[in-house]
């Protein structure tokens, strides 16, 4: 009988080996949705975790190690699935050096998902993440802000650095569109593993696209704007603040054909 799982290197974990991570905040990880078992942008998620090891820890596994407990969650559920592989040293945290000891993963599998359906409407508010291209855990704000904003009545937050340009959502990149081209903020953001797929086959598509500052007073200028995230390739936005943004229900097929584009791989 398969089930969801939680494996620490590819077996699964018992209590004691997970309780020192209760309290564990420096590591970092990737999440994707896994559907008959394959997973899109494969290689976009080992060369995140690749690339965040290296910045957190000096050094990465090799990636057919990350794959092999990859695997071994997957043949242990069901074929269609959520998957957090997170990355961390068991030295912890609150030492001045990472020690020599080897790099961990944890895998955890839960039930499929695609998020909300939409549209949303986004407060924003003054924020800047610490190390932003790393997709690092512990991020009190991300859960704070969306609570705030929910409470304002909005559906979530959105962030403005300290020049007053868009960056990221919560747990979400964003995009826009001015009618025949695919606009991406520029500012210090995650890059996430959804935004690299539909960028590439997007380009395969001959789509336009281009990265510019984007700020409130230049979303009257735009014809449409989405969040993405691992659960989906775009979700429409149809207000900012108190700016409302057309849904574009065109841009919204355009996002989700660029992610049917990229082909589903087996670790």
């Amino acid at each position: 009988m398969t089930s969801f799982v939680v494996h620490r290197n590819g077996r699964p974990a018992t209590a004691e080996e997970l309780a020192p991570l209760a309290f564990a905040g420096y590591a970092h990880f990737t999440a994707a949705q896994v559907r008959g078992g394959r997973i899109r942008g494969l290689d976009l998620h080992l060369e995140r975790l690749r690339t965040a090891s290296k910045e957190l820890f000096g050094r990465a596994l090799p990636d057919d190690r990350v794959r092999s407990y990859l695997r071994a969650a997957l043949e242990a559920g069901p074929d269609d699935l959520s998957l957090t592989a997170t990355v961390y040293s068991p030295v912890g945290e609150f030492t001045a050096t990472g020690g020599e000891a080897e790099l961990e993963v944890l895998v955890r599998t839960g039930p499929a998902a695609s998020g909300p359906r939409g549209p949303l409407a986004l407060a924003t508010v003054e924020f800047e993440r610490v190390l932003p291209a790393v997709k690092h855990v512990g991020e009190v704000a991300k859960t704070y802000f969306l609570r705030q904003a929910v409470a304002r009545g909005f559906d979530d937050a959105a962030f403005v650095d300290r020049r007053g340009r868009l960056s990221e959502a919560s747990i979400w990149n964003l995009a826009f569109w001015d009618g025949s081209a695919v606009v991406w903020p520029e500012a210090e953001m995650l890059g996430g593993s959804m935004m690299s797929i539909v960028r590439r086959q997007l380009d395969r598509l001959d789509v336009p696209q281009r990265v510019q500052e984007i700020t409130l007073t230049d979303l009257p200028t735009l014809s449409g704007a989405a969040v993405m995230n691992s659960w989906t390739p775009g979700i429409a936005v149809h207000r900012i603040d108190t700016v409302p943004v057309p849904e574009a229900p065109s841009f919204m097929e355009l996002l989700h054909r660029a992610h049917q584009a990229e082909p589903r791989t087996a670790p």
